[in-house]
């Protein structure tokens, strides 16, 4: 189905959907909605959901704002952004990107990327619509190194798969073919994962068969959590399940290292972010103990050396800071929290969802230490909207009106505006009264 079919039936619901929340209103019966979530990636990288069922299983989750974070493309951010003024839930558009340390005080070192040494997770948040062609052509380059390194890692895969007793894949068919490639998405090593989990299961079988041939042939021991999923018969997300346990322990056996076309210099995608607008964002990760996907094993990431990398991303020009609360333990946040105030950091979260394993809601932000990330995604949505219009009124801009106040009133009177608007009123954000005051 393509963007505009599903958007078409989107709108079919809505007027349904408008008239039961205006009876549940009328009754007294409907929720406030508060809780938000930026980081949902979707089938334009890797994930069950299109950029529209993205919005509406958000709604559905009782979310206020929902943003989509792709895996190096922003082919989805238009179609997201339609969703939103169908359904009445905010949006907020971004793109997510791996960038080489190299030349900086964090070369050589594992920082935030599970799979290669001086390699670093970044987002490009908060970015405006005016923006959206650059950005997709910033990242062609980027996809198309992906995919050449992805054709190699398929062909290393199908020589394990042989040795296995289970047939080859072919790249087109089984891998690009299940991408949104043709559409400007792009092809993750988890589509790769992915269609080794259908050969497996499709050759092997579901259940018990299934987990005997991990631990028997594969040599992959499941932890007892994703073990019970596996050998559950009714499993309608096995495929994601065993995805995961591929991607803990097996990737590495097929894993080539990206190269500079693919992992470009981190002062090169910083300066895209300040030229289309958007806000840089360093993704914390932290030492991990127990991945809640099961896909990350445990390793120490940057919590020995979190003091000096918080200098370097400043000192290269990211502007702030995002975490996920349910990744990480209180300490590790406070710490960052702490940080991230001392350097003058922004921070934002989100809950990264690839998986129907995943809920959309993350209660931790009901919780009075981490609050404060809500108003945080508000202030993003109305930069990304006022700088649509005009881009002095980016957050970070230079000449930005507010630009004298401290970071913390800036956001407070940004989330001010961001939750005032309207998600179905398409007028430009410019236009609102609080703006107005600013000069």
């Amino acid at each position: 189905m393509s963007s505009f079919d599903r958007l078409a039936a989107l709108r079919e619901q809505a007027a349904l959907r408008e008239h039961a929340a205006l009876r549940a209103r009328q009754a007294g019966q409907a929720p406030e909605r508060r809780e938000v979530n930026c980081h949902v990636h979707t089938i334009y990288s890797f994930s069950p959901y299109s950029p529209a069922a993205a919005a509406e299983r958000a709604l559905a989750a009782g979310l206020a704002a929902v943003g989509i974070m792709d895996h190096d493309s922003f082919a989805g951010a238009e179609e997201m952004r339609a969703a939103g003024e169908i359904l009445g839930i905010a949006t907020t558009a971004g793109v997510e990107l791996r960038v080489s340390a190299a030349g900086t005080a964090l070369a050589g070192r594992r920082i935030n990327s599970p799979d290669s040494l001086g390699v670093l997770y970044m987002m490009f948040h908060g970015v405006p619509a005016r923006s959206a062609s650059a950005v997709r052509e910033f990242l062609r380059p980027i996809q198309a190194a992906r995919e050449k390194r992805g054709v190699l890692m398929v062909e290393k895969l199908n020589s394990l798969l042989r040795g296995y007793g289970l047939p080859p894949l072919d790249w087109r068919r089984d891998v690009r073919g299940a991408s949104e490639a043709a559409d400007g998405g792009t092809v993750t090593e988890r589509h790769i994962l992915f269609a080794a989990a259908r050969r497996i299961v499709d050759t092997v079988g579901r259940g018990q068969p299934l987990l005997t041939f991990l631990r028997g042939t594969l040599r992959l021991d499941p932890p007892p959590r994703i073990a019970a999923y596996l050998v559950d018969p009714g499993n309608d997300a096995l495929l994601f399940d065993l995805l995961g346990v591929l991607k803990s322990s097996f990737i590495e056996q097929v894993f080539i290292q990206p190269d500079g076309e693919e992992c470009i210099p981190v002062a090169r995608a910083l300066r895209c972010a300040e030229d289309v607008g958007a806000i840089p964002c360093y993704g914390y990760l932290g030492d991990i103990t127990d991945s809640p996907t099961g896909d990350k094993k445990a390793e120490r990431y940057e919590d020995g050396y979190l003091d000096l990398l918080m200098v370097e991303v400043k000192r290269l020009g990211f502007r702030a800071i995002a975490y996920m609360p349910p990744r990480n333990t209180l300490e590790q946040l406070k710490r960052v929290q702490k940080l991230c105030a001392e350097h003058g950091f922004m921070e934002i979260s989100g809950v990264d969802i690839n998986s129907p394993r995943q809920s959309f809601n993350c209660p931790e932000l009901q919780l009075p230490q981490f609050s404060h990330l809500i108003g945080a995604t508000w202030a993003l949505i109305a930069h990304e909207k006022l700088s649509d219009g005009a881009a002095r009124y980016g957050m970070f801009h230079p000449e930005n009106p507010l630009a004298g106040l401290p970071l913390l009133r800036r956001i407070d009177a940004y989330a001010e505006v961001g939750r005032t608007l309207d998600p179905s009123d398409p007028r430009p954000a410019v236009e609102h009264p609080l703006v107005a005051r600013w000069g």
